[in-house]
């Protein structure tokens, strides 16, 4: 989907016309609905959720024209996707990709098939609107070990105490899927919560300089009653819900791919109609040596995400590889709205020119799945076969 310069080896050129053609009305959507109001929403912290039907209208998901005979679509469909997203905002990419995909993915892959017949269709169609609570006040790259959220089973129901946060899109789902540890087994489990049960509290994580328009969500499950049957039968350890999420690694990347090649277009436009000393400062050499960096760095990230994504489709990336594409691509995302931000000088502050909501937007996205500190732990360990989490 991406058209030169910003996709250089045409990468998009593994998408069937069916595929290019819904993220071309994506794009399209995007700019009309979105576009006019984008630096006000963000400058407001207003969460656009209408956008979330409209773009579920466009059926990214489950056209017969872009699915496979598993019903799900193609992994570099899906990769370029989360790019188109985040190359226009992250915010607006978390806003749909937090429902079709880490709540989709968790009950697809953690739910029993009861479960998602029941459930997947109107997740698909966003008639079931969900997020997923991992993260703790206390507890984020630790949660593994130090989760502290208790579920306790008291017939054919449970109850639910802790507190989760950072949890996005909290305050705009019907239900949450809240990772609990079983006090009786000490394992991990996943239930599916209404937000609206008796006990939930969620109130929005404000003060944010990143990520504005998501409704970041602080929850409190005070004594919280789950029936059985919305517990997700094939969550039983930590173990199982780690491999769910290693499903979705790839998507980081993608995603700093996105906002890298968002930031160099805001840039290179911002430099194109900018005049200083009587002529365009894209035409300087410090500015287009600038843009040839953020090209760099951009098309490297997208490279890696294509590697990582045809690696999960012939059975998977590895912890190693995972950890080094995320750490990396964050890295590299930083260091481009960087840029972005030096070539605009004084108007790179400013929401409309986009380039300071790419540039505050990266800081968000550092931190996905795991700090750059954390990623270079993992593949420390794997290089090296010694482990500095613990001495």
């Amino acid at each position: 989907m991406t058209e030169a310069p910003t996709d250089v080896f045409g990468y998009a050129a593994r998408l069937t016309d069916a595929e290019a053609a819904k993220l071309t009305a994506l794009r399209e959507l995007l700019e009309h609905r979105a576009r006019p109001h984008l630096a006000t929403w963000w400058e407001d912290a207003h969460c656009p959720a209408h956008l979330r039907k409209e773009i579920a209208a466009l059926h990214l998901e489950d056209d017969p024209s872009i699915v496979g005979e598993d019903g799900e679509p193609r992994p570099i469909y899906v990769g370029f996707r989360h790019l188109e997203l985040a190359r226009f905002d992250m915010s607006i990419g978390t806003l749909y990709g937090g429902q079709v995909g880490m709540f989709r993915t968790l009950v697809r892959r953690g739910g029993s098939p009861e479960q998602v017949e029941r459930w997947d269709p109107r997740i698909r169609s966003f008639d079931l609107t969900g997020c997923f609570a991992l993260t703790e006040p206390d507890h984020g790259s630790d949660v593994a070990g130090g989760l502290e959220t208790t579920a306790t089973r008291e017939g054919d129901a449970w109850r639910i105490r802790g507190h989760k946060r950072w949890i996005g899109n909290a305050a705009l789902s019907e239900v949450i899927v809240v990772v609990a540890r079983d006090t009786s087994d000490d394992r991990v489990k996943a239930f599916l919560v209404p937000r609206a049960a008796e006990g939930v509290t969620v109130r929005d994580v404000t003060g944010k300089i990143a990520l504005r328009m998501v409704r970041n969500g602080d929850i409190e499950l005070r004594d919280v009653r789950v029936p059985e049957s919305d517990r997700l039968q094939r969550i039983d350890s930590f173990a199982d819900l780690a491999a769910i999420l290693a499903d979705l690694r790839f998507v980081v990347a993608w995603n700093a791919a996105g906002l890298q090649i968002g930031a160099y277009e805001a840039a290179l436009a911002y430099a194109s109609r900018r005049r200083q000393f009587g002529r365009p400062i894209a035409g300087f050499q410090l500015v287009q040596e600038k843009l040839s960096r953020m090209l760099g760095n951009a098309t490297a990230t997208l490279a890696l995400a294509v590697a990582i994504t045809d690696a999960r489709r012939n059975g998977g990336a590895d912890e190693m590889q995972a950890a080094l594409v995320k750490g990396w691509a964050a890295d590299r995302a930083r260091e481009t709205v960087a840029l972005a931000r030096e070539i605009c000088g004084a108007e790179g502050i400013r929401v409309d020119n986009d380039v300071a909501r790419f540039f505050a937007d990266a800081e968000a996205l550092y931190t996905f799945e795991g700090t750059r500190e954390m990623n270079a732990l993992i593949v420390g360990r794997a290089v090296t076969g010694l482990s500095a989490f613990t001495r």
